[in-house]
């Protein structure tokens, strides 16, 4: 079996919705508010662009700055830290590192990782945490210049470690991502609650 992780609010907390009310306050100050802005800072193709490696960190923050008439140093501040800043998720961490041992003990597991992550926080995330080795291969988007749900992405990812669709497991917190490897024909699981992840897995492989 080839169990494929995302990475961010999978294995990586992200809360976008906090890290806009933490910087703009002012704009999101309910939770509703902070949510709106997010989905317009990170749902946009400014964005995309940056994730697909097709468009720089100060071309999104100019960018989205004058777009919804956000302070631009503020803004920087807020999204330029990013890859520093992202912090495991402890239990999926420790989910990873079971099957790893798993795999090393007893075979019949590869462990790979599929994320949309802007190149220069995907750099931060290879230079900060050492678990990233115990993957055996992945791929981020922005060093392909392809994103999900683009199934190219996924297609790539299965040519270059050569595997088989139906024995490949995605686990991904975006719905639209996850719909896009079932088109595949790959097993999927929708991590909704990063804390519920090991026992959504342990159900759907009877580990």
């Amino acid at each position: 079996m080839n169990i494929v992780f995302d990475f961010g609010a999978v294995l990586f907390d992200w809360q976008p919705a906090q890290l806009m009310a933490q910087h703009f306050p002012d704009l999101g100050a309910t939770p509703a508010q902070a949510k709106k802005l997010a989905r317009a800072v990170f749902d946009h193709a400014d964005w995309r662009g940056f994730d697909s490696g097709t468009v720089a960190l100060e071309q999104v923050v100019s960018r989205t700055a004058l777009r919804l008439g956000l302070c631009e140093a503020r803004l920087r501040n807020a999204l330029a830290p990013i890859g520093e800043q992202l912090m495991p998720i402890d239990c999926n961490v420790d989910l990873l590192a079971g099957l790893r041992d798993r795999r090393d003990s007893q075979g019949g597991i590869q462990l790979y990782f599929l994320s949309n992550m802007p190149e220069p926080f995907a750099r931060a995330l290879e230079r900060r945490h050492g678990f990233l080795q115990w993957f055996d291969g992945g791929i981020f988007s922005s060093d392909v210049k392809l994103g999900k749900p683009d199934p190219a992405i996924f297609r790539l990812l299965v040519s270059r470690y050569r595997l088989a669709d139906a024995d490949t497991l995605f686990i991904d917190d975006s719905l639209a991502n996850v719909q896009a490897a079932d088109a595949l024909g790959w097993q999927t699981v929708h991590c909704e609650v990063p804390e519920r992840l090991p026992g959504q897995l342990t159900e759907k492989l009877g580990l």
